[in-house]
Parts: C-alpha cells; structure tokens; sequence
C-alpha cells in the first residue's frame, strides 16, 4: 500500500507488482483509468520474467497492449460505484437521473455503456462506477429478467435439440432461444455473454 499525502487529506492507493496485474483488475495506465482484459506471465529463455497484457480504457474503450516487466508495477485504481436509474433511449443517448432524484438527468453515450444497454429496462437502476467525479462505465447485473415480445412459434418438425431460434425483447434487443419459448414468456439473459439462461415464466 501506497499512502499519498495532499495537505490534511490522506488517499490510500494500491500498488499492484508485475504478476499482480490480473484480468478485471482496474489500473491507471498513462493517467487513465485501465481494466486488464487478460494476462499471461512468461520468462522467454535467461530472461527475467513478463506479463504481457491486453488493456481497455473505461473512458475511450480503447484497447491496448502492454508488457509489464518485473521490476514495473501499477497503481489500482480507485473506483466509486452508485445507482442511477436508466430512463430511456434516444438518437444512441442514454438517460438516466440520480437514483431517488428525478430532476438530476444526465445522459451517456451509447459506446460508454457498452452491449449491455440493450438489455436496460426503462425505470431500472444499475451501477455507475466513477472515477474522478466522472461515470466511466455502467455495470448490469450479470443476468436481467426480460419479456419476449416477439417470437415466431415453433415449426413442426423443427423442434430438434439444440435448434434455436430469433425473439425479440421488450428492450427491442435480439436473442437466439430454444424453439419452445414464446411471445409473453418471460426470459433470463446474461449480459456478459448475451446468452439465454432459462425461462422464468411461461406467458
């Protein structure tokens, strides 16, 4: 641990070695703040050993790559998290207001929230997460509840294990389920891998 005094006020940082910078971790990376898609540590020959690395910049969604060498480390970041409640979308803006506070709106880009918007609820809160007083990202809940609004009935015949089929959701995102969901049936979906889980409730 690294204690960083400015004035009366203290912050404490993590200081993360070379082998320590692992996938999900968040870094500060050319004063920005990372997350470490992957890492592989390896030592090529008599040489000391590397972490070769894959970043993703939470504020451009840039990724880079970089090769931490033994003697390197970075600082984790340090990253508030809070709920605000999604409102709508328009014209690939993204509103939302303060969770318990309608008249503080905001709005964020589309290519901010990442693929996961296309499962946001009107009316539901997720979690902001901040660094700098600034929302960098928005983070669902690993699975979502949603209905199927539209879904073409299974096809005699066509209902072999396996066979999958296009619905749409109520947040107007496609999916591909098993042949025997339909329209009205309410659905799980996780939004990390945007695949379906399981019905939750048959229409």
């Amino acid at each position: 641990m690294l204690i960083v005094s400015a004035g009366s006020n203290y912050t404490t940082m993590s200081v993360l070695s070379y082998n320590e910078i692992l996938p999900k971790k968040v870094i500060i990376f050319n004063d920005e703040p990372y997350v470490v898609v992957s890492s592989h540590v390896f030592r090529k020959q008599q040489r000391k050993p590397v972490n070769v690395t894959k970043l993703k910049s939470l504020k451009s969604g840039r990724v880079v790559e970089y090769s931490f060498h033994q003697n390197e480390n970075a600082e984790e970041a340090e990253l508030e998290k809070k709920m605000i409640t999604f409102i709508y979308e328009q014209k690939g803006d993204y509103w939302f207001h303060e969770a318990g506070d309608k008249s503080k709106r905001f709005s964020l880009s589309g290519d901010l929230i990442g693929p996961a918007a296309k499962y946001m609820k009107a009316n539901t809160d997720v979690e902001a997460l901040v660094y700098d007083e600034e929302i960098i990202g928005v983070s669902l809940p690993i699975k979502v509840e949603l209905k199927v609004t539209e879904a073409m009935p299974a096809v005699k015949g066509n209902t072999a294990q396996g066979a999958l089929k296009d619905v749409t959701l109520e947040t107007g995102a496609h999916i591909m389920v098993p042949m025997f969901i339909g329209e009205g049936d309410i659905i799980s979906i996780n939004t990390e891998t945007e695949n379906y889980v399981e019905r939750i409730e048959k229409a």
